[in-house]
């Protein structure tokens, strides 16, 4: 099944996804490009699963010159 990999190291197709909230929204509406990218079916249950980890903020990161 599909999970999430914070670490980046579990075997099998991965996809990533950055950590801004539109893009976990967008993903997570759109389930089609979950699919593609992960060469499988995402279930409702996944997509759940996915969408408990989905970030509440966007991080800024603030640059010091």
């Amino acid at each position: 099944g599909v999970v999430v990999d914070f670490s980046g190291k579990r075997n099998g197709r991965g996809a990533y996804l950055c950590d801004r909230v539109n893009c976990w929204e967008i993903a997570l509406q759109k389930t089609q490009l979950l699919n593609q990218a992960l060469l499988t079916e995402v279930t409702a249950a996944e997509r759940e699963e996915i969408a408990a980890h989905k970030p509440t903020y966007d991080k800024v990161t603030e640059y010091k010159e």
